[in-house]
């Protein structure tokens, strides 16, 4: 770990990657602890559109998504904690207006807000990991808080179930707020400011735009952007439909949360292998081989579901394929994150955001349309999946031309920014 002259002690590498795991997983924990409250919101809010539900999940991550382009370039010029712990409170905010919402306009409207305040967290926790690191030693620090963060999805939807069951949908929020507070308390006494005050930016438009058109004009930051919203927008599109395919689909909705978990942990493994293979394989060649393997077995899984198996052999198939999507998760978004953050160390901050925020975005424009199209089957979801992993493959094969050319290549080496 490479610090600046930095007052405090700084945690060592275990509480280091478990406090920054952490502020990851608020984003997992918001998501997948709502899932198996699905059901309970679509009946009271939207009993004639129970899809609408499913929009629980997605103003969350367009929240999330419109907060990441601000939150940013805040924490290069106030300071990487200061702009956490804000986006902490306005999270906390979100989650008792959520609470209390009487209507599904106002629950939508609270998840944006909670959305908007988990970009925080989100955001700076990368500009903080790029403070201290770069490269390749980036991607597997990022393989680590992966692997931790994969917990969370394990455990958060049969926690949600426990929580809905003794005290109803409303108290998933309670818990939402209680981790918050606990990650945002942890930042603030153990760990010190990593962005010291010689090397902020002020927060001008001008400063931000000149910023913004130099990751424009760099082709792998462009590229990897791109390619992590497709890669985001598989994982949303499988997020926000997997419950109602449970439910509907298979008979399965009082065992979603155990199937979940069991997915979630096998699908960490992907983390490990990342962390294991990146040093050796680099960041390029793992998303490539990644996205080209989910391209085939997305087209099975299309294949399957088109020839009218039913039943557990297709539910075998699902889940099966469910592992994959999530697996992927792990081999693709913290290697794609280190792509383009690696030439962008001198404004970590406002990188962070652009590649956040737009890559955020394009996935959520990505899974809208494919929870409107649900239809009772897995088809939409894989057929989607599908053209949006070919679309990957070719992205990534650019990127492969870029590196043999020279033009998009960046050092291997941990520095000091």
């Amino acid at each position: 770990m490479h610090s600046h002259a930095i007052p405090q002690q700084m945690p060592g590498r275990t509480e280091f990657i478990a406090l920054v795991a952490m502020l990851f997983a608020t984003i997992a924990f918001s998501i997948d602890g709502m899932l198996p409250a699905l059901p309970a919101m679509a009946e009271q809010f939207s009993p004639d559109a129970p899809n609408r539900a499913q929009f629980v999940v997605t103003s969350f991550v367009l929240g999330m998504g419109i907060g990441t382009l601000f939150t940013g370039p805040l924490s290069d010029a106030l300071g990487r904690k200061p702009v956490v712990l804000g986006g902490a409170a306005l999270y906390i905010a979100g989650s008792f207006l959520a609470a209390m919402a009487q209507s599904l306009e106002m629950l939508l409207l609270a998840r944006l807000l909670q959305g908007l305040g988990a970009a925080g967290p989100r955001v700076v926790a990368l500009a903080i990991i790029r403070d201290l690191f770069a490269g390749r030693g980036m991607a597997q620090i990022m393989s680590f808080v992966m692997m931790v963060f994969t917990i969370v999805p394990a455990l958060a939807p049969s926690i949600g179930a426990g929580l809905i069951a003794l005290w109803g949908w409303r108290a998933v929020f309670g818990a939402f707020i209680l981790f918050s507070a606990i990650s945002a308390l942890w930042l603030a006494l153990r760990l010190p400011e990593t962005l010291p005050e010689e090397q902020r930016r002020p927060f001008r438009l001008a400063l931000i735009r000149d910023a913004a058109r130099e990751m424009a004009a760099h082709p792998m930051v462009r590229l990897s952007i791109v390619t992590q919203g497709l890669c985001f927008g598989m994982l949303f599109t499988m997020i926000s439909t997997v419950q109602p395919i449970y439910d509907q689909a298979f008979g399965r909705a009082d065992s979603f949360p155990m199937w979940f978990g069991i997915v979630a942990i096998l699908a960490a493994s992907g983390s490990f292998v990342n962390a294991r293979l990146v040093m050796r394989l680099g960041m390029r060649r793992l998303v490539s081989r990644m996205l080209l393997a989910q391209t085939g077995l997305s087209a099975v899984m299309v294949l399957l579901t088109l020839s009218g198996l039913s039943g557990d052999p297709l539910f075998a198939a699902f889940v099966t394929w469910q592992v994959s999507v999530f697996f992927q998760a792990g081999l693709t978004l913290g290697n794609l994150n280190a792509l383009g953050m690696e030439p962008m160390g001198h404004i970590a901050g406002l990188a962070a955001s652009i590649i956040g925020g737009v890559a955020t975005v394009v996935a959520v424009v990505l899974a809208l349309p494919v929870s409107l199209a649900f239809d009772g089957t897995p088809l939409s979801t894989a057929v989607a999946i599908l053209v949006y992993a070919v679309l990957g493959v070719g992205l990534s094969r650019r990127m492969a031309r870029l590196e043999r050319e020279g033009t998009g290549s960046a050092p291997i080496t941990p520095a000091a920014p």
